[in-house]
């Protein structure tokens, strides 16, 4: 064995040494923000079951939303997107991966030459050579201080963080499934008690005809009639077209259109309300752990960490080993021959000892990116705690002012059934009627609203504590961009 093989065999395991136990840059740690003791108005509450959070939008017992929930989770265009993403990052992460073993390439090659006989060197002009050749070359750069790693690392981080996006998708597209639900029944009741105001207001108009015929009332009676009764045919119209835009919502978030879409009708004009504690106490651990956009956030956050180290290695030298063996003949027939061989093999040290300060710029540039993140980590869990808080805010406060709603609407029924006998009997002026009327519609009006309000800062609630999807669950691509990518 001449000098120049021993040396080879000598730096190998010295540059494998390295490689296993040198690696450049921070070591990752998971952030840990201070968070507050418990939310503001649910310090005394139990935590729900991870069943129900999961699957929240069963507490509102409705099995048309829980049908359109799982329709849109299959279906969703925008949760196929995402699914994609994840496949995605998932092979440049493989990629990444890639960069720990050698690359070996093979190669053959055939070329007929000829020198030229009018040059000044020209022994041998003239004639025409055919060279035949195939070999094999490998090269192997040696993570000596982490550079594949921390790339490894970065990526792994990235795909983690794109699942989370993943999540984050089924997160909102669940509430916005239900947020539209409720407000397509929420629609359908302020149509129905219209509808029933207008029945009561026609009624009004024909008695008014009859009082006015008989001498009983003056025509600005009947007048007043026709006005009530035709304000409130001009908001039919506007019911009718909000529901219509409801159920074309419904049916892009099901991934269809809406032509082709129909709800179904299992409890129509009822806004799902749900059962007393339905509202779903938690306290700030849970929501770090199940908030994909938190989640989100600190991946990324580990992958800024890597990315540190992958600059940090450009500061260091990087040994290569490369190798080539091949055959190479005049004739094709003694290709084959041993006698034929050629190769080369060594190691190379490549070590960029001075770039005017550009590589540690570099590294600079990568740690402010990591504070960058940082900040933005941070601002991602005030911004979370605020939803949540202003979630149960709203819940509690549009509670309190159901139930006043509610007193209201009753109290408005009452009066409308006493003015009108009060006024068969010529014992009040219409004008009282048309006040009593007036107040009934909006109460319902404002009741019907008022029951969709409640519900949807519910449905905000269960969005802002991570509610919608499970940690235990595949990222398995909706039924429909499996077919839709066969066909």
């Amino acid at each position: 064995m001449n000098a120049s093989v021993r040396r080879v065999f000598v730096l190998l395991p010295m540059g494998l040494l390295f490689a296993a136990g040198c690696r450049v840059g921070p070591d990752y740690q998971p952030p840990e923000p201070q968070m507050p003791a418990a939310w503001s108005r649910l310090e005394d509450a139990s935590a729900p079951s991870p069943d129900i959070f999961r699957h929240w939008w069963t507490v509102l017992d409705d099995p048309v939303l829980e049908g359109l929930v799982q329709q849109a989770l299959e279906s969703n265009l925008s949760l196929q997107e995402s699914y994609f993403r994840i496949q995605e990052a998932r092979a440049l992460r493989d990629a990444a991966a890639g960069g720990r073993y050698p690359s070996v390439g093979a190669s053959g090659s055939y070329t007929r030459s000829r020198q030229s006989e009018n040059t000044a060197f020209a022994y041998g002009g003239g004639t025409e050579v055919s060279t035949y050749s195939a070999g094999l070359d490998a090269l192997w750069e040696l993570d000596l201080f982490g550079q594949v790693r921390r790339s490894i690392e970065a990526a792994q981080a990235s795909l983690e963080a794109t699942v989370e996006a993943e999540r984050a998708v089924r997160v909102s597209l669940c509430a916005e499934v239900a947020s539209v639900y409720v407000e397509l029944r929420t629609a359908q009741l302020r149509l129905r008690y219209a509808l029933q105001n207008l029945q009561t207001q026609q009624e009004t108009l024909r008695l008014t005809y009859s009082r006015f015929d008989a001498g009983l009332a003056p025509e600005l009676d009947v007048a007043q009639a026709r006005q009530n009764l035709a304000n409130t045919e001009a908001q039919i119209p506007l019911l009718q077209l909000a529901e219509q835009q409801a159920v074309h919502r419904l049916a892009v978030l099901l991934g269809r259109f809406p032509r082709d879409f129909e709800i179904g009708a299992a409890r129509p004009d009822l806004i799902p309300m749900p059962s007393e504690g339905g509202i779903p106490p938690s306290v700030p651990a849970d929501l770090l752990r199940q908030r994909p956009d938190i989640r989100r956030a600190e991946r990324q956050l580990a992958a800024q960490s890597a990315r540190i180290g992958i600059a940090a290695s450009q500061l260091y030298p990087s040994l290569s080993l490369s190798g080539m063996f091949g055959l190479s003949s005049e004739h094709f027939s003694d290709l084959g021959r041993w006698s034929s061989r050629t190769f080369s093999f060594g190691p190379r040290l490549d070590w960029n000892l001075f770039a005017g300060g550009r590589l540690r710029r570099l590294v600079e540039a990568e740690k402010a990116r990591f504070e960058q993140l940082y900040s933005a980590y941070e601002q991602t869990v005030l911004a979370a705690v605020e939803e949540v808080e202003n979630a149960i805010a709203a819940y509690g406060r549009h509670q309190e002012r159901l139930a006043a709603l509610r007193r209201s609407a009753a109290a408005a029924e009452d009066t409308v059934r006493l003015v009108e006998a009060l006024y068969r009997n010529g014992l009040t002026d219409f004008q009282n009627v048309l006040d009593a009327q007036r107040t009934l519609y909006a109460q319902q009006d404002s009741l019907a609203a008022g029951e969709g309000a409640v519900v949807l800062d519910l449905i905000r609630l269960y969005k802002a504590l991570g509610g919608g999807w499970d940690p235990s669950q595949e990222q398995n691509p909706p039924s429909s961009a499996e077919s839709q990518k066969q066909s």
